[in-house]
């Protein structure tokens, strides 16, 4: 047997670079035990390979040549830190972009614009009136990060090249991963729930008392299909609200970036790109968040279905009704993303100092 072997060497050329460029010496290295044969030798000689599967070259490319790949528990961990924190900050607007949007011309409207809605709101319940339903909403923000920017890496991670790059279209389509998956699982029942609380607050008998109250109200009265009002309104917003960003973000990154995938960021220009994409996503799909918010509130009976919502407001109020609530929107989700993305970027680079992963 052993005068069909002829012994091989990895001393020299492109292998020895290779197993020292992975910090192992030849006889150390798996490449040492796997060999194939050489077909233009006489007897059977036999070439050392690497036991690595080509998406796991990929990765320690990537991890090497450009920007490092963030382990998918990196990143729902950095993402849940940076979405309570932020929505600590920017709640008030959201508060006021979902009153205006429920202060629906059919009836007399309430406020005059932004400044009296926060001016009557403090008024009748004080500067904790522009907290009421954060509960719901913080509750829902910390998993509702974790899971988008878990669900981003875990798609984007093998769609990366060599350098870690990864290209518009992926990004776009990883976004938009993204933005069902935290759909489905957290934001339909927390922006539900959000929605009937800041609702219920504008009621002459306001029903619920706090945020366990409410949901046991709500269940009671409607079952668990009560929290999923407005599932598809709900897909449609959050799919194309992460697909947008996540572009917008990529594209302006690579811009940046240029041929150099390793170069840094500060994080004022990960908050202007995070602003930049942010009131890319407002424009792109407002109309989409006006048909969810109206799926979700206390009257969402009135309407059979999210289209027939959608037909029912351009019919009583106007194509103009579509875009209700937009200033403040486009302030709160500007900060929102510019924060979340400087965030989550400072958040994964302390873990990476205290949690090996490669």
């Amino acid at each position: 047997m052993s005068s069909l072997y002829k012994p091989f060497s990895v001393s020299e050329g492109p292998c020895k670079d290779a197993i020292v460029r992975r910090g192992r010496t030849p006889l150390q290295h798996p490449a040492a035990m796997t060999r194939i044969p050489s077909a233009d030798a006489p007897t059977r000689t036999f070439t050392p390979i690497f036991n690595m599967y080509p998406g796991q070259r990929n990765l320690a490319a990537a991890a090497i040549g450009g920007r490092k790949i963030t382990h998918p528990w990196k990143a729902i961990l950095a993402g849940g830190i940076a979405g309570g924190i932020e929505i600590c900050i920017t709640f008030p607007t959201e508060y006021v972009k979902t009153q205006l949007q429920l202060d629906e011309r059919a009836n007399p409207p309430r406020y005059r614009g932004i400044g009296d809605c926060v001016k009557l709101t403090v008024q009748d319940h004080g500067l904790r009136g522009l907290y009421r339903g954060l509960s719901s909403l913080l509750y829902g923000s910390i998993p509702k990060s974790a899971v988008r920017f878990g669900t981003f890496e875990v798609l984007s991670n093998p769609m990366r090249d060599a350098t870690g790059r990864l290209d518009n279209k992926g990004s776009l389509l990883c976004g938009l991963g993204a933005g069902i998956a935290e759909a489905v699982l957290i934001v339909c029942p927390m922006e539900t729930v959000k929605v009937k609380f800041i609702h219920d607050q504008c009621s002459l008998r306001p029903r619920y008392r706090g945020f366990f109250h409410g949901v046991r109200e709500i269940i009671r009265d409607q079952g668990v299909r009560g929290t999923y009002q407005g599932l598809t309104a709900t897909l449609l917003k959050q799919g194309s609200n992460q697909a947008i960003r996540f572009y917008v973000m990529n594209l302006l990154r690579n811009w940046y970036k240029g041929d150099d995938p390793s170069r840094d960021m500060h994080p004022l220009v990960t908050a202007m790109f995070g602003a930049t994409a942010g009131a890319a996503s407002v424009f792109g799909n407002t109309p989409l968040d006006v048909v969810k918010t109206r799926m979700q509130g206390l009257e969402a009976h009135r309407y059979k279905s999210t289209l027939d919502c959608a037909f029912q407001i351009l019919k009583n109020e106007g194509p103009q009704a579509f875009y209700k609530g937009t200033v403040p929107r486009l302030g709160r989700v500007c900060l929102d993303v510019a924060i979340v993305f400087v965030l989550y970027e400072e958040v994964v680079k302390l873990l990476n100092n205290v949690w090996r992963t490669d």
